[in-house]
């Protein structure tokens, strides 16, 4: 066990090494990690991560809990204001029709999966991912308008879908008998608990740390660590009180952003712990979940992968943005770019710690397939698509950019942050 945590560790550290040199071949953390998991696992055969349930559940819980709660408090209302439109019909419309359509596509498509089950396929593979299009998020020859909608999208639709993933495995539990009958309205009851109290706990923490670091009381450099404690204490005291946790950290993260500000600095000591992490579960999921779900793959279930990846992100996505302005080019780009990552894995790994028998069978290699041909599609077609979307977009769409779009915690795990300052060192050479 020692040096499998050794390998994993030189990993890491050689990753840091490269990473920039790496963005240029369009090679993202989620593609490396993922692909360096497989080969070593099976491949080779030198990577053993025979980690106990325990332990991969608590890696699952912590790492969602931290990009959940840092890509609310992250997010600004009042740069989000000329994009709030787009964001509403996204997340308003297209991100439920989404759920819909999977889980309707999962019950035709999928064999022996119960209704809960297509729910739960339906809601994990919804969220989308902006880490695996980063060259594409800091690429200037993309409007900086249709970064921010996928940007904001992607930063929140996994705190939407949470909650459906929440009440559909509770469902499928009880119908498996591994809980009680009333799991699905327990579930429900979790879930208004966590967010009362999500919503309370991080208003109250964003007004007293900011007049804290107003009064001189706290100092920028320690509140990272504060709020680094902040996300697991919504985490932890939400399940103490009986509620859900995940949804409290959503919610406590977007409270806080809106009461506190959250300016960058105190957010990064969260976003760096969570990008370390994130990268960690990539690892995990190319070495213990895909192997797991290869033995039991079947047609349907890579055929419903192509299916989730196309039609059900991409016709939602058109029809929640009919009359919205945008040309079809755009539509069909912020379409496509609806990669399945992080939060669909943790989604994945979650669901393998709680089911068992057929559903576990049925329902993980589902996301698996999906995640992985999402990871190498959207991966290796993010830098040539956003150059060549860039080159044919109207100016209306907002041409030529001068800013860039912040980018989500999973996006800077992907190596985006080293695109962004060198595109900002660029710019002010040329001025």
């Amino acid at each position: 066990m020692d040096g499998t945590f050794s390998l994993v560790l030189l990993l890491l550290f050689v990753w840091c090494l490269c990473a920039r040199r790496m963005e240029r071949y369009a090679l993202t953390a989620p593609v490396a990690f993922v692909l360096t998991g497989l080969l070593l696992a099976e491949g080779i055969g030198v990577l053993h991560l025979a980690l106990p349930h325990e332990t991969v559940t608590a890696l699952a819980e912590i790492t969602l809990v931290w990009v959940l709660f840092t890509d609310a408090a992250r997010l600004s209302f009042r740069a989000l204001r000329p994009e709030l439109g787009l964001c509403v019909r996204l997340l308003g419309v297209g991100l439920p029709l989404c759920v819909a359509l999977g889980s309707l596509l999962a019950a035709v498509l999928l064999p022996g999966v119960s209704g809960w089950g297509a729910l739960y396929v339906g809601a994990a593979l919804a969220p989308t991912d902006a880490a695996l299009g980063a060259t594409m998020m800091v690429n200037p020859d993309v409007p900086a308008r249709i970064r921010r909608l996928i940007n904001v999208e992607s930063g929140l639709n996994d705190g939407i879908v949470t909650p459906f993933v929440v009440l559909a495995l509770a469902g499928v539990t009880a119908a498996e008998g591994t809980a009680g009958p009333g799991a699905s309205g327990q579930a429900l009851v979790e879930l208004l608990i966590g967010a009362a109290y999500g919503v309370a706990l991080g208003l109250v923490a964003g007004l007293l740390l900011r007049a804290a670091l107003r009064a001189g009381w706290a100092t920028e450099d320690f509140a990272g660590a504060g709020v680094l404690a902040l996300a697991l204490l919504g985490y932890t005291s939400a399940l103490a009180l009986g509620g859900n946790g995940f949804v409290a950290a959503f919610l406590a993260g977007l409270a806080f952003g809106s009461a506190h500000g959250a300016p960058p600095r105190v957010l990064l000591y969260v976003e760096q712990s969570a990008s370390l992490l994130s990268v960690v579960v990539w690892l995990v999921f190319g070495a213990v979940l895909l192997p797991a779900a290869f033995d039991v793959l079947t047609w349907q279930a890579v055929l419903y992968a192509v299916l989730s990846l196309t039609v059900v992100r991409m016709v939602p996505v058109a029809l929640s943005l009919i009359g919205s302005g945008l040309d079809i080019r755009s539509v069909l780009f912020v379409g496509w770019f609806g990669p399945r990552g992080l939060a669909s894995v943790i989604f994945g790994l979650l669901a393998t710690e709680e089911l068992s028998g057929p559903d576990r069978r049925n329902l993980v290699p589902v996301v698996g397939v999906t995640v992985l041909l999402s990871v190498l599609a959207h991966g290796l077609t993010s830098a040539p698509l956003a150059k060549r979307y860039g080159r044919a977009v109207p100016a209306s769409t907002g041409r030529p950019p001068r800013e860039l779009p912040e980018l989500p915690v999973r996006a800077m795990a992907a190596g985006g942050l080293h695109g962004l300052r060198r595109r900002a060192r660029n710019r002010r050479n040329t001025h």
